[in-house]
């Protein structure tokens, strides 16, 4: 298989040299662990998809992989659901004594992150009141995104087929290997699940000016799921009206799920060259979720809630 320029820009971008945890973050991250390091409870939104649960004990068995290197060696991880599966949050912490972190598995900070999940743990918290709850900040927005988002773009590119081989949708009915297209010549549209919280869709729009800006494409397009315009297709559409030759869409999700399924195949059915996979168990996003937990311990050390 041929790797393209623009395949080989994103691997490249997605694979520098890396160290886990802390290292790899902010300062502020880097704080020393203490001797029993208190519990990481990790919450996700939940779905009735069994490949979203998959998906988020990938990542947290990654996150305890990485833990050691981050300087928390023998890290407890455990999840926790706002619905659709279990454990809910407050059965994860009636499991636990002495303190916990609780971090919410989210993308951006919206409804769940500032109303479902504070309320759940305040309803913990006058269950146990003997347990100090640290409750962190959501995944995003952090720099080490947008090295997954390089990645997930570079494997779905990397497995597009050869397209002087192959008359798929890939290939541009000529043989020709659309993939082969250089970034300025390239829209991205960033499709996201979208949120009633005007103030978390912006921070999809400035993450997109980012990356425009960092990798040089010719646009890189917020889109919405859910809740929020554009659509993901209507993107890609108006992304091909603007002259774009080619056009890639980042799945900016955590799970595979009704969301992802349809933003691949909507958004192929418009035009689009590619769809990237969801995040899930990328070594930036837990990477990410062990700096968070640090930035907890450090501004509060599990204090209570």
């Amino acid at each position: 298989m041929r790797h393209s320029p623009l395949s080989a820009r994103l691997r490249d971008a997605a694979t520098l040299p890396a160290r886990p945890g802390p290292a790899r973050v902010s300062p502020a991250e880097t704080v020393a662990a203490e001797t029993v390091a208190p519990p990481l409870v990790a919450v996700a939104h939940g779905s009735r998809d069994p490949r979203a649960a998959a998906s988020v004990g990938a990542l947290l068995d990654l996150v305890r992989r990485r833990a050691a290197g981050a300087g928390y060696p023998g890290l407890g991880v455990r999840a926790a659901y706002l619905g659709h599966a279990a454990p809910t949050l407050g059965q994860a912490l009636g499991a636990l004594e002495g303190e916990a972190v609780v971090l919410p598995l989210l993308l951006t900070a919206a409804y769940h992150s500032k109303s479902d999940i504070p309320k759940a743990l305040h309803e913990a918290r006058t269950a146990q009141p003997r347990l100090g709850i640290a409750y962190g900040r959501p995944l995003g927005p952090h720099p080490l995104l947008l090295r997954a988002l390089d990645r997930r773009l570079a494997e779905a590119l990397g497995a597009q087929c050869d397209g002087a081989q192959c008359d798929g949708p890939q290939c541009g009915g000529d043989g020709s290997d659309r993939s082969a297209v250089p970034p300025e010549d390239t829209a991205v549209v960033l499709a996201a699940a979208g949120s009633s919280d005007p103030a978390a869709n912006a921070v999809i729009a400035d993450l997109a000016a980012r990356w425009q800006s960092a990798r040089g494409w010719r646009a890189v397009l917020p889109a919405y799921a859910s809740a929020a315009s554009p659509a993901p297709p209507d993107a890609v559409a108006a992304a091909r009206r603007a002259g774009a030759r080619q056009v890639l869409v980042a799945s900016y999700l955590l799970s595979p799920g009704i969301f992802a399924d349809q933003i691949r195949r909507y958004c192929l059915a418009a035009g689009a060259t590619a769809v990237s996979g969801v995040l899930g168990p990328a070594p930036e996003v837990a990477d990410v979720l062990l700096g968070r937990y640090a930035e907890s311990l450090a501004d509060g050390a599990a204090a209570a809630v």
